[in-house]
């Protein structure tokens, strides 16, 4: 009789450690970076308007609802996750605005990644319109590899790729479609 209680005790733990072991799961993906430091912002600011200006001119002024500043990592850069509204003002006063659904500012290489509805409307009423625009702020060029249309008085372009400058004086497209406007011009010798 003692014989066969001890056995029974030893059968439940024989079971308890194999029900034990059998609902363990090998979770070491799980596990994985757990000690590992996700980047943190050093600042989140809501409902921000910066203004950029040089000797007493304002150049722009961007207003989003949320600015997450990353800029204390090596590679450093700021997020703008609902988006940004930038007004451009030229020497004359006039302006252009730009404004995307999300965006990226790449602090050392000054380039802008911006994304989702992204509409760029010039002082003339020229439009640009892409789902994703690189703006490179040092050289003021813009470039996609995204599809993009185009539009003023005299261009309705649709392209794959965009390679430009801000006033579309020098550019470079992928496939072009669309309308220009020609003008013709009378011969002087009659």
């Amino acid at each position: 009789m003692y014989k066969l209680k001890y056995y029974s005790y030893i059968l439940r733990g024989v079971i308890f450690f194999i029900f034990i072991l059998s609902s363990c799961e090998n979770n070491a993906e799980d596990l994985y970076g757990v000690d590992m430091e996700k980047p943190r912002p050093v600042g989140v600011a809501s409902d921000v308007r910066m203004v950029y200006t040089d000797s007493m001119n304002i150049l722009a002024i961007l207003t989003t609802k949320k600015h997450i500043d990353y800029t204390n990592l090596t590679f450093k850069y700021s997020e703008f996750p609902d988006g940004v509204k930038v007004v451009f003002y030229d020497n004359e006063n006039k302006h252009s605005e730009l404004t995307s659904d999300f965006a990226v500012l790449y602090e050392e290489t000054k380039i802008i990644d911006l994304r989702g509805n992204v509409l760029l409307r010039s002082s003339n009423g020229a439009e640009l319109f892409s789902q994703q625009l690189y703006w490179d702020a040092t050289d003021d060029w813009i470039f996609t590899e995204f599809p993009f249309e185009f539009n003023d008085e005299d261009y309705q372009i649709s392209a794959m790729r965009l390679d430009a400058n801000k006033e579309f004086t020098k550019f470079r497209t992928g496939n072009l479609t669309g309308k220009i406007s020609i003008q013709e011009s009378k011969d002087s010798i009659n």
